[in-house]
């Protein structure tokens, strides 16, 4: 039954990631016109539009951008809401990924792997802000995965306060 909900959990993993894929690069894009996106031949005007300047982005659209609220929450609640799951999901199933760096670390790279993707295939435009904001949301999920953790691996969680506990008597 363990196995069973192990094996359910890494499928809806998977469907996240596919949702989250579909989310960050193709959301201007239908799957149709995916084929056009192959071709190199404008990726220096990609250049111009990215944003390689840490935090431009994320003061702009809180003090000085003079759109609708709903972007401004879309652009920076979105990119970190984004990847809570991510950060979130990763810990609880793989043991790699127990550690706040490692997980952090993995959120960095598919972020910087999504962004990467967008200027090459022109699917938006590579911001460093979106780095930032989805390995914070990210983080915020691996902090609700630590809270989680008890729960989920209730015995893994005894064995190691025991063996702290041990550590302490033979101090």
């Amino acid at each position: 039954m363990k196995k069973f909900f192990y094996q359910m959990f890494v499928w809806l993993f998977c469907l996240y990631l596919f949702i989250l894929t579909k989310m960050v690069l193709f959301k201007y894009v239908s799957w149709k016109e995916m084929i056009y996106h192959f071709d190199f031949s404008a990726i220096q005007n990609q250049w111009h539009s990215s944003n390689f300047t840490p935090l431009k982005t994320i003061i702009f659209y809180l003090f000085f951008a003079d759109v609708n609220l709903n972007i401004k929450i879309e652009n920076l609640a979105g990119n970190i809401i984004g990847f809570i799951p991510f950060g979130w999901m990763l810990p609880l199933l793989s043991t790699r990924f127990r550690s706040f760096s490692a997980t952090m670390l993995a959120t960095l790279c598919l972020s910087f792997t999504y962004e990467v993707m967008q200027l090459l295939f022109e699917l938006g435009s590579f911001d460093i802000d979106d780095l930032i904001l989805n390995t914070l949301g990210g983080m915020l999920g691996y902090s609700l995965s630590r809270l989680i953790q008890p729960i989920w691996h209730p015995k893994n969680m005894w064995l190691k306060q025991a063996t702290a506990h041990r550590k302490e008597e033979k101090v």
